[in-house]
């Protein structure tokens, strides 16, 4: 009996304590009439006997503010900063190791696949050549005089073909020589411009040291990353702009040429290149790219930000069909400064609520500030009883 009589007497506090809170506070009055618990009448204000709060008296329309629902794209664009890199380079080391005789080129100029950069010290190849060749000549004579014996049944069959193999092994070693002795040129392997030497005459190499890199910059092959919403977007082929913090106000002009198979699990990025054509060599290895796409992107009901309100169920625009209010979902896509971008039943040109949504009610009719036989304006969000925008 005594918890029957303390539930008791709290739902006594309770329906005396909601009028009295409803009495002093318009905002909770609001409330309960939005929600059908408090009926919606004119109280008078026990100070200055002006309608208290946002009351509005029966059958009147609600003064409110409107706005035309326009039309917002996303995902229709995506830029991020890419590195460029030649679509060939080559780090330039000798075959063999030596000293260097002398440099044919010079840092920075051009070179075609073949030219000689430098040659090293080769005179033992170049005796070991000649050599080759002499006796090469000498095994070459004794097989044509075996041969003509042969004919005169004066020597064997085996004694011509020990000349013939002789003759052979004469020739290998002719070319083995002067293989060894073109290694003693350092050669382009492919065609582009050369970077800065990093020998001098009389300078010792080895296979391991670095003469120079070259660079075919016919074409720039620029890398970057994309989100992975961008991911069924990226196909090779599709036309990219990108712009170089080197020439500002240049445009240039691509073609995504590669995509990597997997999304990076850390950064959920993907990456992916772009070919951009470099046909006046305006362009280095290793600059910095601006890099642009466009798409058909996404559309979506735009709204201004004051039309979004809340409540425990989620964000709501308050709509106007026939002249009458009406309560619509809206899920929010993306917020931007000026407009925000909703998912929700809305057409472009209808006309959803800006101010005056205190005094809307779902269904209840309304009007326009500014209408004939207007005398008063439409309190505005964040006004005394004013439901306040998204982001407050």
């Amino acid at each position: 009996m005594k918890l029957v009589r303390q539930i008791v007497f709290s739902l006594i506090l309770i329906a005396l304590a909601v009028p009295a809170i409803a009495w002093v506070s318009p905002d909770f009055r609001n409330f309960l009439v939005q929600r059908g618990i408090w009926p919606e009448t004119t109280v008078e204000s026990a100070s200055n006997g002006k309608p208290a709060g946002n009351a509005r008296r029966p059958g009147r329309e609600a003064l409110v503010v409107m706005a035309p629902v326009e039309t917002g794209t996303i995902n229709d664009r995506i830029s991020a900063i890419g590195s460029g890199v030649a679509i060939r380079t080559v780090t330039v080391r000798p075959q063999v190791s030596g000293q260097v005789e002398s440099v044919e080129v010079a840092s920075g100029s051009t070179v075609r696949q073949g030219d000689i950069i430098a040659m090293l010290d080769a005179k033992s190849e170049a005796i070991a050549v000649d050599r080759s060749r002499v006796a090469m000549e000498a095994a070459k004579d004794k097989m044509e005089r075996f041969e003509s014996l042969l004919k005169n049944r004066t020597i064997s069959s085996v004694e011509v073909d020990q000349a013939r193999t002789e003759m052979e092994t004469a020739e290998l070693a002719r070319r083995e020589a002067e293989l060894n002795l073109e290694r003693r040129m350092i050669k382009a392997p492919i065609s582009g411009s050369i970077g800065i030497l990093g020998i001098n005459k009389g300078d010792y190499v080895t296979n391991q040291s670095d003469i120079t890199t070259i660079d075919d910059r016919s074409q720039i092959l620029v890398e970057f990353f994309v989100p992975e919403k961008f991911a069924g977007l990226m196909v090779p082929g599709t036309a990219v702009s990108a712009t170089s913090v080197a020439r500002p106000g240049e445009r240039f002009s691509g073609v995504i040429h590669a995509v990597d198979n997997r999304v990076d699990q850390a950064s959920r990025t993907l990456r992916v290149q772009a070919l951009i054509p470099n046909k006046d060599d305006l362009l280095r290895s290793g600059m910095s790219f601006q890099v642009a796409m466009q798409f058909q992107g996404e559309n979506h009901p735009s709204v201004d930000p004051l039309a979004i309100q809340w409540d425990s169920s989620g964000s709501y625009v308050w709509g106007v069909r026939d002249g009458k209010a009406v309560r619509i979902p809206a899920a929010i896509v993306q917020r931007n400064a000026d407009k925000v971008l909703v998912n929700a039943e809305l057409a472009p040109g209808d006309m959803v609520i800006t101010e005056g949504v205190q005094n809307v009610r779902p269904g209840a009719p309304v009007r326009a500030a500014g209408e004939q036989g207007d005398r008063e304006k439409p309190e505005k969000s964040g006004e005394p009883g004013a439901a306040k925008p998204v982001g407050s």
